[in-house]
């Protein structure tokens, strides 16, 4: 018996088959998670999207908790423990949706959970992560600034010691669920026992005196996103507020602290991506079956095909990538490196797939009643943020050649 007679028959939406490098229960949680968004989000999403954010975020944070996605690949405190590619999968399924659902999601497991869980003390992890993990207490994580993006370090929000007490003032930028959160991981310079200055991380309650998270408004990206800043006016917080692990600067963290959470948020992103341009892809070949012009439909024209083949190639490729990274982390590790080369490439051919798919859709590529703009769109923001693609290229310039071309 041939090979090609015994291998599984072509799937449009599975050209590789992908599906077979994955396990029951992976495949298991894949689907529970699709299966939901399709039932509960993905209906509204258009409508969410024009009207700029989600009526009932809070409560479709709590949904997501009995999901069991806040958080999924931490181990304790309630979370799931499962693995980097369980929640590869779920990010992918996530964004497929939204790219606003998916951020919301990651922001709140693997920024603010996340920093909580690498950072913070047993009791700081016992009062918050299991409340977090069930979506009833919800988080953000305060790095950015309006002058401090691709270069953290830089940073003038400060925390100044004053007795036992910490008082912090600053002003944190593009925070993604801020307004509705219950507590904010901000990033702060303090000056150290030596004197010089270091980055260190705190707890903050946003219903802290001084804490403001008003809404960002007037975007044209992400819409189905809360999105906001957090001002500290004069914010005085207890000594336990500070995480212990961003405080012993001796084992490098300081800046390398906020640095790793966004590491481990930058792997959602790189599945999340794929799910966007699955959603693309498979609008425009559905559209393309559908409209007819000059006689036939629009998937008869050779250039039509050509795209079609194009994008499955990088869309493939791209989840392929991510299996693989998955993969690693799940045995090995991953470098940082690893992270950019993923968040590079994939949000780069994603955001490219979802354009040749808009022209495939002509004047309805433009319209919410396709899915195509609104991840292009959405994908204009994934693409910058939590690294730019000039910083995962020099990240990876770096390691090539082992020298530094960021200042």
């Amino acid at each position: 018996m041939s090979a090609s007679s015994s291998a599984p028959k072509f799937s449009a939406l599975d050209p590789l088959n992908l599906d077979l490098g994955y396990s029951d229960d992976e495949l298991a949680v894949r689907d529970s998670v699709r299966g939901f968004l399709d039932e509960h989000v993905t209906p509204n999403i258009g409508e969410w999207f024009e009207q700029g954010g989600i009526p009932i975020a809070r409560d479709l944070m709590k949904q997501f908790g009995d999901l069991g996605v806040l958080g999924m690949h931490l181990e304790g405190y309630g979370c799931g423990g499962s693995s980097s590619v369980h929640y590869g999968l779920a990010c992918l399924e996530l964004e497929a949706s939204d790219s606003g659902i998916r951020s919301m999601v990651s922001v709140q497991g693997s920024l603010a959970m996340y920093s909580i869980y690498n950072n913070g003390s047993e009791e700081q992890k016992q009062q918050w992560l299991p409340s977090m993990a069930e979506g009833t207490t919800i988080g953000c994580f305060g790095l950015t600034e309006p002058d401090a993006g691709s270069d953290p370090a830089s940073m003038k929000t400060r925390a100044r010691k004053d007795g036992s007490d910490y008082i912090l003032d600053g002003r944190k930028m593009w925070i993604t669920n801020s307004p509705i959160s219950d507590v904010a991981v901000v990033w702060a310079k303090t000056e150290l026992d030596d004197g010089n200055t270091g980055v260190r991380g705190f707890i903050v309650p946003t219903d802290t005196p001084g804490v403001s998270t008003p809404e960002i408004k007037h975007k044209l990206s992400l819409r189905a996103s809360t999105t906001g800043e957090i001002v500290l006016e004069g914010v005085r917080l207890p000594a336990d507020a500070l995480m212990p692990g961003t405080d012993d600067l001796t084992k490098g963290t300081g800046i390398k602290a906020p640095l790793s959470s966004l590491s481990e948020a930058r792997y959602g992103i790189l599945w999340g991506a794929m799910g966007a341009a699955r959603s693309a892809w498979e609008a425009a070949r559905q559209y393309s079956m559908q409209r007819n012009q000059f006689g036939k439909p629009l998937a008869g024209f050779q250039l039509t095909q050509a795209k079609l083949a194009d994008m499955a190639v990088e869309l493939n490729k791209g989840t392929l990538l991510a299996q693989h990274l998955g993969r690693l982390k799940d045995s090995v590790g991953l470098r940082p490196d690893q992270v950019s080369f993923g968040k590079l490439n994939n949000t780069r051919e994603a955001i490219e797939i979802c354009r040749t798919a808009r022209t495939i859709l002509g004047g309805n590529g433009i319209s919410l009643e396709f899915p195509v703009i609104r991840h292009m769109v959405n994908l204009e923001s994934v693409l910058t943020y939590e690294g730019t693609p000039e910083m995962h290229q020099l990240v990876l310039g770096q390691a090539f050649t082992g020298e530094s071309a960021f200042r």
